[in-house]
């Protein structure tokens, strides 16, 4: 069953405006450590953040949330599986919201496509919930 679904599109202009503008103030408080990591060693690195920052704001909306009633940005983190797949993992408010919004008996999954084409960048998410 579906929990949830958002999606976010982000001006990768706009996220290079304020990592030239704000740096490391800017990507310590909205993106883990392994967010920056990743990144930061990307040849288009406001291409990357764009796509990271529309995958956060697409997986509020997903929990019902958006970023208030205690979902913060850095509790959302995508990473990539071996496959190179995008993933969220989700700590915090954000986890506890996903756990309210589960149903007993069932395992939330959570999907996640992240593209961009210059000046944009795009980030869908569902969330499953399915039986264990």
């Amino acid at each position: 069953m579906i929990l949830g679904i958002g999606s976010d599109l982000a001006d990768i202009r706009r996220i290079a405006g304020t990592l030239e503008r704000h740096g490391e103030r800017f990507t310590n408080r909205v993106f883990t450590g392994t967010e920056r990591a990743r990144s930061d060693r990307k040849p288009d690195r406001a291409a990357s953040y764009a796509k990271r920052w529309a995958a956060k704001e697409a997986c509020s909306k997903a929990l019902g949330t958006g970023l208030r009633m205690g979902v913060a940005w850095r509790e959302m983190g995508v990473s990539n599986l071996p496959s190179g797949q995008p993933t969220l993992h989700l700590e915090g408010g954000a986890r506890a919201r996903l756990d309210r919004l589960t149903p007993p008996g069932h395992t939330a999954r959570i999907h996640l496509t992240m593209t961009d084409d210059d000046p944009y960048a795009q980030a869908f998410v569902v969330i499953e919930a399915v039986p264990e």
